[in-house]
């Protein structure tokens, strides 16, 4: 039987950097009545309790069940009921000298694709801490541009992803949200969070649904599917949501 259910956040539970719609968030509050969730995706903890965990309207205890890891699994966060708090269980991060390398290596990249904005929406290039992320349009792009640009520069995003991979050898490099790349510590990817998880509630990979919409290889989602979790890709929240109405009618 299965107990806990994964998610990606950005084009999965919800329109990219937008908040949980109502629906997703009422079919939350049932799903955790019944299982566990966590929520593994490449934006930071801050972006994550903005989408997802602010618009829960469930009692505190509920937040018991719910995992946060941010930045593709390189950050863990647990609630704490007697507090009222989100406790960082570990951080898998960068080093200064990293992520300087990175950020170099992103903008030629970028600039040699042809993809670098001239007049972006907020930071192009964000530290998260546990990951480097790239911003096709920069990190405050609305949601209709975002979407707009993935559809004229797919190939050039993934080669630039091809390219980095290539110049960064000792770093996990893989396709994030709608515009995004994100670049993480070697062995640091979504997989890890999983495993963590795994070992955490001492449970085993069968137990696991994920749901996420990268599922292809050099996707930030692949690893998942990669180690054998279950999985089901989804091509954005209102498929979840049909998915997941489906689960809680047989369970």
């Amino acid at each position: 039987m299965k107990k806990i259910l994964g998610f990606d956040l950005d084009d999965t539970l919800a329109v990219t950097k937008s908040p949980l719609p109502d629906e997703m968030a009422e079919i939350l509050g049932k799903v955790l009545e019944k299982y566990e969730i966590c929520i593994i995706s490449g934006a930071d903890f801050e972006q994550i309790n903005k989408q997802v965990i602010s618009r829960l309207k469930v009692k505190n205890h509920l937040l018991n069940c719910v995992h946060v890891m941010p930045t593709c699994g390189a950050r863990y966060y647990k609630y704490d009921e007697s507090s009222e708090t989100w406790n960082m269980q570990y951080a898998k991060d960068l080093s200064q000298s990293e992520i300087e390398e990175i950020s170099r290596v992103v903008e030629e990249e970028a600039k040699n694709a042809g993809i670098w904005p001239e007049n972006p929406y907020g930071d192009v290039i964000e530290n998260r801490g546990g990951q480097v992320t790239f911003a096709g349009l920069g990190t405050k792009a609305p949601a209709e541009e975002k979407y707009k640009w993935t559809n004229t520069f797919s190939a050039e995003r993934e080669l630039m992803r091809s390219k980095l991979a290539e110049r960064l050898p000792g770093l996990e490099v893989r396709l994030g949200g709608t515009t995004s790349i994100d670049i993480t510590k070697v062995g640091i990817d979504k997989a890890f969070g999983i495993n963590q998880l795994i070992d955490v509630l001492d449970i085993s990979k069968e137990e696991i649904v994920y749901f996420g919409d990268k599922m292809q290889e050099g996707g930030n989602d692949y690893p998942v599917r990669a180690m054998g979790v279950d999985c089901v890709e989804v091509d954005g929240w209102k498929t979840t949501k049909y998915a997941l109405l489906g689960l809680l009618a047989v369970s």
